[in-house]
């Protein structure tokens, strides 16, 4: 048994965790943040359920939230740009969608850890190779010992500073309103409304609630004057529905608002005894509604390669490798779907939105399988597990 300090209490870390402490490692979870703010939702696609399945809560996280079977895209006239029968959608992804609250989320995956395995309010300052592993610095002016250590801890990672040297994150250009909704909206109705330069999306979350998403191109660091949701309900007065209904049925304190900022993937995921994960490993644009499901996917597969490797430091090399190959792909597409729809002019981001018509049907739908389908997520093999 090893003891592992997971940096970061986020998805990547939490799962993480509960998949290292599922072979046997005595694990514990360092979190800078205390607060305990419910967050907004978030899209569990098939892929992620099937990961967490390998994680023993799959089903715990399929009761939690509401399950979605549409994807529709619209204008913000009403106009259809694409309506895929939920039929279709849900064979293509072996089940459908659940969107549940993030804290829903992140209690399920601490509920599987034992009592004290996460430390709040404290975060690592700095990472050292020791002879017999490492040690983490930690900004109460403690120190660490470890076996080993799992980066969790997002695009600024000092994790992934220690084994890449500085990776500067900038600011994408623009930023994204999150809230949740008291209202239920028409499942049809579930997918994105796009606008010129602007996008909105909106699934239902349980049976009275609906989770919502807004895009739009601004100054970093920007706020509006008289309050974020005020703000948006003024721009999108007079979309279709379910929008203005759907803001107006939102609490103005529950609306996050967080500029996107982007970093290349690091170039050494795993050294030794230290690994990263998540966001810290392949930061991830949200226009997929991957990056919590590929962070599910990393720790499903981590605890996989742990299993079957003779040591951490081979299981994490292995793991860098395998998984690279899966999430760059994808880190690439949602940045270029963001790019489109934040090009300026706004009538060139109006052009790309309306030209995802042209596309057949049935191309989209086995496109958005390969990423999100439960078949697309694949545990390595002993195979996968050879050093290279």
């Amino acid at each position: 048994m090893t003891e592992i300090a997971v940096v970061g209490a986020g998805i990547a870390g939490l799962a993480s965790a509960v998949a290292l402490a599922g072979r046997g490692h005595s694990v514990t979870v360092i979190e800078e943040r205390t607060d305990t703010a419910s967050g907004a939702g978030i899209s569990i696609w098939p892929n992620a359920l099937a990961a967490l399945d390998r994680l023993g809560l799959g089903d715990q996280v399929r009761a939690a939230g509401g399950r979605v079977t549409a994807g529709a895209v619209r204008w913000k006239d009403g106009t259809w740009l694409r309506r895929p029968a939920g039929e279709r959608i849900v064979s293509a992804l072996g089940e459908p969608l659940v969107v549940l609250q993030r804290v829903a989320l992140r209690d399920i995956l601490a509920g599987a850890l034992a009592p004290g395995t996460v430390i709040d309010g404290v975060a690592v300052r700095e990472v050292t190779a020791t002879a017999t592993g490492v040690r983490l610095h930690l900004t109460d002016s403690s120190t660490r010992e470890v076996g080993a250590v799992v980066g969790a801890d997002g695009t600024g990672s000092v994790v992934a500073r220690h084994l890449n040297g500085p990776l500067p994150h900038r600011y994408a250009g623009y930023t994204a309103w999150r809230g949740v909704s008291a209202l239920a909206i028409d499942a049809d109705l579930a997918g994105e409304t796009m606008g010129a330069g602007v996008e909105v999306g909106h699934v239902p979350m349980g049976a009275d609630r609906t989770y919502w998403f807004a895009t739009e191109r601004a100054a970093e660091g920007a706020t509006a004057p008289d309050g974020e949701l005020a703000y948006l309900r003024a721009k999108f007065g007079a979309w279709a529905a379910p929008i203005p209904a759907m803001l107006a049925a939102t609490d103005p304190a529950e609306v996050l608002r967080n500029d996107l900022y982007d970093r290349g993937i690091a170039q050494r995921w795993a050294a030794g005894p230290v690994v990263l994960v998540g966001d810290a490993a392949h930061p991830m644009r949200p226009h997929l509604g991957q990056g919590g499901c590929q962070a599910l996917e990393d720790a499903a597969v981590l605890g996989a390669f742990v299993e079957m490797s003779a040591d951490l430091p081979t299981a994490f090399a292995a793991f860098a490798s395998f998984r690279r190959r899966r999430v760059r792909a994808i880190v690439a597409e949602s940045r270029v779907i963001g790019r489109a729809v934040n090009l300026r002019p706004p009538a060139l981001s109006a052009l790309a939105s309306r030209a995802t018509v042209a596309l057949p049907e049935f191309l989209v739908t086995r496109h958005l399988a390969s990423i999100a389908a439960g078949s697309a997520f694949r545990l390595p093999t002993r195979d996968d597990a050879q050093p290279a």
